[in-house]
């Protein structure tokens, strides 16, 4: 069986997807205590919480592929907002551990706004020794009813025909939905509505068969920039449950994650919708068949 280890794993969503697909995690690294906790809740390999930048690479276990999915809230255009969008150096610790355990294949996963950033991108795609082949943007809305686009870059020792996904028969936005959600609507959700934020919130129709809009970790604080149509809810709109913002990243619904509400929209904001797991997974089997 294909071996991997994940770096900056989060509460795991990509793993998900990667076990799914067929692959044996070894490892995952993560620095987050909560989204241990997620994790060993819920998978059986070995986690371990660390800070990537101080971790020796010859405390770890070899294997077959290695998956990175660098925090994006410094590459993401969001951050233009705050004035943060930067960059950071935790690509360059990552390659670190790839230059030094050379595995066969090397995988990285990040917002399209990384491309903006050349020195990451030439360190991403020149890494000596590796065909890199950078699909961009992979769409979530290949699968799920969400509108979130991601970059993921792929480099093998061999040359290889690897396929971009295909469109599936996308699940539609009233199949993740609850029968009976349970949620407490804070007022300033209403204020929102009423116009009393810079932005309104964005509202999506299951009937109309919208796209939600992408799930983002900010929603563990302001769970009304994104609402659905709900007629049993007043003015008609209801912020999504937990349950229902892992639905939108394909999170099966065994999945539980450690932690109050707010940190498990944290948690699956950050993460890394499941079928694009489930895609990379078999790329790898064909390429290792």
């Amino acid at each position: 069986m294909i071996t991997a280890n994940t770096y900056f794993s989060g509460a795991g969503l990509f793993d998900i997807g990667l076990i799914q697909g067929g692959l044996n995690i070894q490892q995952s690294f993560e620095i987050d205590p909560i989204c241990i906790n997620t994790q060993k809740m819920n998978f059986d390999h070995d986690i371990v919480q660390c800070d990537i930048r101080n971790k020796l690479v010859k405390d770890e276990k070899e294997c077959d592929v290695m998956v990175a999915t660098f925090p994006c809230n410094k590459y993401s255009t969001i951050a233009d907002i705050h004035n943060t969008r930067s960059g950071d150096d935790l690509f360059l610790h990552y390659f670190r551990h790839v230059a030094i355990q050379k595995p066969e294949i090397f995988i990285n996963e990040n917002v399209p706004g990384m491309k903006k950033f050349p020195v990451v991108m030439e360190a991403l795609t020149k890494l000596p020794d590796y065909y890199v082949t950078v699909f961009c943007p992979v769409k979530a809305d290949n699968w799920l009813p969400q509108q979130r686009d991601r970059l993921i870059i792929i480099g093998s020792k061999k040359p290889f025909n690897w396929r971009p996904p295909e469109q599936q028969k996308r699940v539609l936005l009233s199949e993740i939905l609850e029968p009976n959600p349970k949620i407490k609507i804070p007022k300033y959700v209403y204020n929102r509505l009423n116009g009393k934020y810079r932005d309104l919130p964005i509202i999506s129709d299951p009937e109309s068969n919208d796209l939600a809009p992408t799930c983002v970790a900010h929603y563990a604080k302001d769970i009304g920039t994104r609402l659905v149509k709900d007629d049993r809810f007043r003015n008609g709109v209801r912020p999504y449950t937990p349950l229902e913002y892992a639905r939108l990243q394909g999170v099966p619904d065994w999945f539980k994650f450690s932690g109050t509400d707010r940190q498990a929209y944290k948690q699956i904001g950050n993460g890394v919708p499941v079928p694009i797991g489930i895609w990379v997974a078999n790329e790898l089997k064909r390429y290792f068949k």
